[in-house]
């Protein structure tokens, strides 16, 4: 009987098992199709997406490119005003007629400022071309008030050359301030102009260079153009002009896409910039050209300027180490700078900056801000080549180059304000580094 029992038992649970195992199998393919349907659905989603990510990355660069390189536009608009006589210069017959000077790759980083690399002829060189005025208000725009209706107003017709000087030379008092030698700058200014040489100017010239004097990198350009660390003015139409090519551009630093540099942190960012520099001997002669540069436009041959972006992107040097000038549109003049500033308003310290390196006080008693910077151009070329020169510099010079670029970093207050210290600063620094690679092949 137990025996009975026993083996009744056992084939109730021979039988449940079964049963159990059916409905286990039973439901296997359910499970496998519902997660074959989940990985179908999940592939489906995150392929989708990243076609909409794709998308939309490719049609805001297209957008962005759209946007920023309007160069045949440009190239249109000045030759249309070349063959209504409106304007002429060196370039206009190779921009519009014999198509020897062209418009190359775009490296434009504002759409009112047009720059591409360019060839003309043999010559290699960097072409800038004027757009209208950007309508909305920007506290890093160039101090320059153009617009497209009146770039090419003046000098109207039957303006004399008399008095096209005149002209001039108000324009040139306003931009540098009261000048002794002002009367040369403005000689300079009318040969330049006179880009055939004989001897006169044309209507079209004068409205050619009355434009470009609104620029202040045009500007710089006519006041540097015997320094080195300026590339020389090769031509112009209307005001579009075009620059001699600097090879090695950016001063240091490497160009990295915006996505890989969204994953870099700053501090590594810093470090990797400073991997792709030349060697320390010539570091130094880099270094001793933009205190040159410094030394240029402060107190210059015709005026004082303020160097407003200090950024390596905005410097690069030639196959000998100068260093030269590559994007000058915040090197301002002085006096230009000072009016702005009076006429700004404010509220706070941070309202009254000009560019990245250009800032001065708010007087919140008139809600207005003054015109004196509080750092000196030397200043803040030395933090820029803080790095740059002490990263691999020789150990017997590291101790006291380090303490010479703290102590023109410490400079505060307008270079007029402490003339005598910022000359001592700017020598001090410039013998040291001269006296270390003076009997090197780099000098």
């Amino acid at each position: 009987m137990i025996h009975d029992l026993v083996s009744g038992v056992r084939c109730s649970l021979f039988a449940m098992a079964r049963g159990l195992f059916s409905c286990v199998w039973l439901r296997k393919p359910i499970y496998i199709q519902a997660r074959f349907s989940y990985l179908h659905m999940k592939y489906m989603f995150f392929s989708w997406l990243a076609v909409f990510v794709g998308s939309w990355v490719v049609y805001v660069e297209y957008s962005s490119y759209s946007e920023l390189c309007r160069g045949q536009a440009c190239k249109n608009a000045i030759c249309d005003k070349y063959r209504k006589g409106l304007i002429d210069g060196s370039a206009c017959t190779s921009l519009c007629e014999k198509d020897t000077l062209y418009l190359g790759k775009c490296l434009s980083s504002k759409p009112n400022n047009q720059v591409y690399s360019g060839g003309w002829g043999d010559l290699e060189g960097v072409v800038k071309c004027q757009m209208e005025e950007v309508p909305r208000y920007d506290p890093g725009a160039e101090m320059e008030h153009r617009k497209e209706a009146s770039r090419f107003n003046k000098p109207t017709k039957g303006t004399s050359v008399e008095k096209f000087k005149a002209i001039v030379l108000s324009h040139l008092k306003t931009k540098v301030g009261e000048q002794a030698n002002l009367q040369d700058l403005v000689s300079l200014v009318l040969f330049v102009a006179d880009y055939n040489k004989d001897g006169l100017i044309s209507l079209p010239e004068a409205r050619s260079m009355w434009a470009l004097l609104q620029l202040n990198e045009f500007l710089l350009a006519v006041v540097l153009q015997d320094r080195e660390h300026a590339p020389r003015l090769l031509g112009f139409c209307g005001d579009l002009y075009v620059m001699e090519k600097v090879p090695y551009a950016p001063l240091y630093g490497i160009s990295l896409p915006w996505v890989v540099e969204l994953w870099i942190p700053a501090g590594l960012r810093r470090s990797m910039d400073q991997w792709f520099t030349p060697s320390w001997p010539r570091k130094a002669k880099i270094s001793i050209g933009l205190l040159e540069l410094v030394e240029d436009v402060f107190h210059g041959t015709f005026g004082s300027f303020l160097m407003c972006d200090m950024s390596a992107a905005d410097f690069g040097y030639n196959d000998r180490h100068d260093l030269k000038v590559m994007d000058a549109r915040h090197i301002v003049p002085e006096a230009t700078f000072q009016e702005a500033m009076r006429e700004r308003r404010c509220n706070v310290d941070e309202d009254c900056l000009y560019g990245t390196d250009c800032r001065t006080s708010c007087d919140l008693t008139k809600h207005r801000c003054t015109p004196e910077v509080t750092r000196p151009n030397l200043a803040k070329a030395c933090s820029s080549l803080k790095e740059y020169l002490l990263r691999g510099a020789p150990s017997d010079i590291q101790d006291e180059l380090e303490k010479q670029l703290y102590a023109c970093i410490a400079l505060k207050g307008s270079a007029e304000q402490m003339e005598m210290e910022h000359s001592l600063i700017l020598n001090n620094l410039k013998t040291l580094l001269w006296k270390k690679i003076s009997h090197t092949k780099d000098s």
